[in-house]
């Protein structure tokens, strides 16, 4: 099994950024992930005190299809955050100081038009992910599970429509749905799989054309009897991981090893995701 794709999307809503390895913290996240959203004006939200909201109650796919088409990049060494809009319009700016949130926020509001609701407001908040989740968390998919699921709808399926952090080979289809509550090696980090990822109409955004031209979740409940495509998963050691790292090559049963189950040693127990030397596919 090995890892083919690896994302964050530091702006809630907006570009995936691809990178070729991240370092996460114990109970952390990939750095820069989610880490900067456009809340609603009628969102409620303080950053004084900031709490995990919904993600309706910011510039969010599920009800801004069209934001899909907004390019994003952000340098976290300049704090700088691009974001360019189809027209050829565009916003430079420092993320992390107010006059640049300000003109960033003005920027967006702008071209949500109608949907932009109250005065947005747009946040970085130290420490605080505007994720989907509660918790903080990393979300993986496997590619063997979308392509099952592409071939039984009879079409293609954009991998970006599903937002994961990571996209990994080499298990078979939905054998994913068997590791809640165990434990997996990514590289040098070590994440507890938590709870199947719930898919929402987020999905049905197709993320070249900005258009709703699908619909995951009612063909994944028709085709499977569930909602789910992807894991997340909280992260119990820190460490690095990456493309083309630490090739281990093997069939599956001497590349993986599960935990047994919450009552037995964790040692060497370790569902392991092990990746090989390649190159990092965009």
């Amino acid at each position: 099994m090995r890892i083919e794709y690896l994302y964050r999307y530091p702006v809630k809503g907006l570009t995936a950024e691809a990178l070729e390895q991240a370092e996460v913290e114990t109970g952390g996240s990939i750095p820069w992930d989610r880490a900067f959203a456009l809340a609603q004006g009628d969102s409620g939200f303080d950053p004084a005190n900031a709490a995990w909201l919904p993600k309706w109650n910011f510039l969010c796919l599920m009800k801004n299809a069209r934001a899909a088409l907004l390019f994003s990049t952000f340098d976290p060494r300049s704090k700088v955050l691009r974001i360019r809009a189809p027209d050829g319009s565009g916003i430079e700016a420092n993320a992390m100081t107010a006059s640049g949130q300000e003109r960033i926020a003005s920027f967006l509001t702008d071209y949500l038009g109608e949907e932009a609701r109250g005065l947005p407001t747009f946040h970085h908040i130290p420490n605080h992910v505007f994720g989907d989740q509660k918790g903080k968390v990393i979300s993986l998919n496997n590619l063997a599970s979308l392509r099952d699921y592409e071939s039984k709808v009879g079409a293609r399926r954009h991998r970006r429509r599903f937002r994961a952090n990571v996209w990994f080979s080499g298990a078979p289809a939905w054998a994913e749905r068997d590791w809640i509550g165990r434990e997996i090696q990514l590289g040098g980090a070590v994440l507890r799989v938590l709870k199947p990822t719930t898919r929402c109409p987020a999905t049905e955004v197709n993320p070249e054309t900005g258009e709703r031209d699908a619909d995951p979740v009612g063909e994944l409940r028709s085709l499977y009897g569930h909602v789910e495509l992807g894991v997340h998963a909280e992260v119990i050691e820190g460490g690095k991981f990456s493309i083309g790292d630490n090739g281990i090559d093997g069939d599956l049963a001497s590349s993986f090893r599960l935990v047994p189950g919450p009552d037995h040693k964790r040692d060497h127990d370790l569902l392991k995701i092990v990746l090989r030397d390649d190159e990092i596919v965009m």
